[in-house]
């Protein structure tokens, strides 16, 4: 039952922050921090800007966090914080030419070394190409593994609207990593192949 104490701890770490405790907020922060700035990185594409936007972020949560109606629901709220501040951030410094390092993948050793960064930097640029709604939904679904509800409630927008961004998203990415213009026969049950 560790993660039934964890929840209740992490709820109560969440109390005494809304209460004003910084010792509270800082160790809510240190679990969440490496997640949200590497989403950070993947929307914005600059670490600077990232840096920005989760710091952005972390002063509007401490700010706003008395406001938090439902301790449960911090780390959705922080997510959206944090996607939000991006977002600003990307308004703000609209044409600036952006470079993004990607942080090592902890994965078994792969086979081929070379084909696998083909592939990392061929999909680095693919997301690199999508207007920041759509990398936004790609990072929280998959960098972030949110089901789309969750990220479409992060992000306040309708779960339609999130589906569509993903798709559009998804078919214009396998558009740049494959340069197939044509979209992919449909198979059984509507989902693309």
């Amino acid at each position: 039952m560790p993660q039934a104490e964890d929840a209740v701890e992490h709820r109560a770490l969440v109390e005494l922050a809304r209460k004003g405790d910084t010792v509270a907020f800082t160790e809510l922060l240190d679990g969440a921090l490496g997640r949200l700035d590497g989403a950070a990185r993947l929307i914005v594409r600059d670490p600077d800007l990232a840096h920005d936007a989760v710091q952005d972020a972390c002063i509007r949560a401490w700010r706003d966090l008395p406001g938090l109606r439902d301790p449960d629901k911090f780390d959705g709220w922080l997510h959206r914080l944090t996607v939000n501040a991006c977002l600003d951030q990307l308004r703000r410094r609209r044409r600036r030419p952006i470079e993004v390092d990607i942080a090592p993948i902890d994965v078994p050793a792969p086979r081929d070394p070379t084909g696998d960064l083909a592939d990392r930097l061929a999909l680095d640029a693919a997301l690199e190409r999508l207007s920041p709604a759509h990398r936004a939904v790609v990072v929280m679904h998959y960098y972030l593994g949110m089901p789309l509800p969750e990220a479409a409630a992060t992000l306040g927008i309708p779960v339609g609207t999130a589906k569509s961004r993903l798709h559009y998203a998804l078919i214009e990415m396998r558009v740049q990593v494959t340069g197939d213009v044509a979209p992919r026969d449909r198979v059984p049950g509507g989902q693309l192949a």
